[in-house]
């Protein structure tokens, strides 16, 4: 019988608005993956297509389980 693992992993995005009317976008969890955006939704997809850059990296290289992997965003 074969077992298959699901890591689940969670992500938050912290948004803020910048006195000049930009958004600064992060990911709580995931260290340097945060994006300036001239909207708060430019901002958050920017940031979203950066995790998944960096976690396909991570995988790529090793750095986390290469089981199924489900990822969701959620807003702060």
């Amino acid at each position: 019988m074969n077992t298959i693992l699901l890591h689940v992993m969670n992500f938050t995005i912290e948004i803020e608005e910048e006195d000049d009317g930009r958004f600064l976008a992060e990911v709580i969890g995931l260290p340097g993956v945060l994006v300036y955006g001239l909207t708060q939704k430019e901002a958050v997809a920017k940031v979203q297509v950066l995790a998944l850059h960096v976690l396909a990296d991570k995988l790529e290289h090793g750095e986390v389980m290469p089981e199924m992997v489900s990822v969701s965003f959620a807003a702060a």
